[in-house]
């Protein structure tokens, strides 16, 4: 079987991380692209390896971790899991689009504005 889920596995403490990996290394279909030690590596190895998911420490579990924002805002496509090694506790994070709305007049010339405000709106560079 080929490995498609690619994980980046950036956990801390060392003993966790390595807990982790023995974990999937296990698994036909998962593929470790990397191993960060340190919190300060992490966004550069997601832009280098291009994970489906990152593994990281939860260190307060009440409370989302900061590089979890940073990583969702800048790789929207990324997984995040975040497991808390002093607890028997996982979290799992993503990011989805926001939807928006807008009323608009109920008529032939309201939706033609909208078609064409969204329109112009894609294709301004």
């Amino acid at each position: 079987m080929e490995k498609s889920i690619r994980v980046l596995v950036a956990n801390r403490p060392r003993l966790m991380r390595e807990t982790i990996l023995s974990t999937f290394a296990d698994q036909p279909d998962i593929e470790i692209v990397g191993e960060v030690a340190e919190e300060s590596e992490i966004s550069e190895s997601v832009n280098r390896t291009h994970p489906n998911f990152v593994v990281i420490a939860l260190d307060h579990p009440e409370e989302r971790p900061l590089i979890c924002d940073v990583l969702l805002r800048e790789h929207p496509e990324v997984r995040v899991i975040a497991v808390a090694p002093a607890k028997n506790y996982v979290v799992y994070y993503w990011a989805s689009l926001d939807i928006h709305s807008s009323s608009i007049e109920a008529s032939e010339e309201g939706v033609l504005g909208a078609l064409r405000s969204r329109f112009a709106v894609n294709n301004t560079h």
